[in-house]
């Protein structure tokens, strides 16, 4: 008899654990942070990703822009703010209507992706700022300065006089002026030319810019694979 109660306090005792550990998991997930996995190389070589590869898996910081604004520098990921930005996405919930239910009740905990196009690139301007490409150097330039961005390794060809913005036809880099709206970040790809970022949506009813009410967080760390473990760097790319 002892051993039953003792059994049956034991099972009660993890039930709880258990549900305890699911609404921790869930304010963490909701409120604080979480875990994504990095689709594609738009943010090569910075964040690691590809087609049918194991990319990066990042931690999100979902707490700091409730107290600080976001700048320039900045790796976050945000939803896809206007349709232009889905093309080519797919759900990635089952048909079933049983297994997507789960499916569902998983992406609340953490342990199911969620099922919104999140996307992840840096912001290089922000609201009321102007931002083009390129100066004599082929760098991109916020309020005619240019910025410093260390992180590049990959983008289209530009020579002054040869394959610039002023020759026919003109360098890939070139873009612009746009003029960010308040409340709104322009954003790019480290991968300048693997990267469809805001120069792509320049059509939409934002420009290509995206709402800050859209970022869901600041990257912070890359967590997976282990040979991959470290923080993600925000240098200071305006002076």
């Amino acid at each position: 008899m002892q051993t039953n109660r003792t059994r049956r306090s034991l099972v009660r005792e993890l039930a709880v654990l258990v549900v305890i550990a699911l609404l921790a998991s869930f304010l963490v997930q909701t409120f604080a942070g979480r875990v994504y996995l990095i689709p594609s190389e738009s943010m090569e070589p910075t964040l690691h990703g590809c087609d049918g590869c194991t990319g990066d898996r990042i931690v999100v910081d979902k707490i700091g822009y409730r107290f600080t604004d976001p700048r320039a520098g900045d790796v976050v990921v945000f939803r896809a703010p206007t349709s232009s930005w889905n093309v080519g996405y797919t759900s990635p919930r089952s048909a079933n209507t049983v297994v997507r239910t789960l499916e569902n009740a998983g992406a609340l905990i953490g342990v199911v992706a969620p099922d919104e196009n999140n996307l992840v690139k840096r912001i290089v301007a922000t609201g009321s700022q102007t931002v083009r490409c390129c100066d004599a150097e082929g760098r991109v330039q916020v309020d005619g300065r240019s910025l410093d961005e260390p992180y590049i390794t990959m983008d289209f060809p530009f020579e002054a006089e040869s394959l610039d913005c002023t020759t026919v036809p003109p360098s890939s880099r070139c873009f612009g002026p746009v003029t960010v709206p308040d409340g709104n970040v322009f954003v790019m790809g480290d991968n300048r030319n693997h990267s469809a970022d805001s120069r792509a949506h320049a059509g939409d009813e934002y420009t290509g810019t995206v709402p800050i009410d859209d970022l869901v967080g600041k990257a912070r760390l890359i967590v997976l694979p282990p040979s991959r473990w470290g923080t993600i760097d925000s240098p200071t790319i305006q002076h």
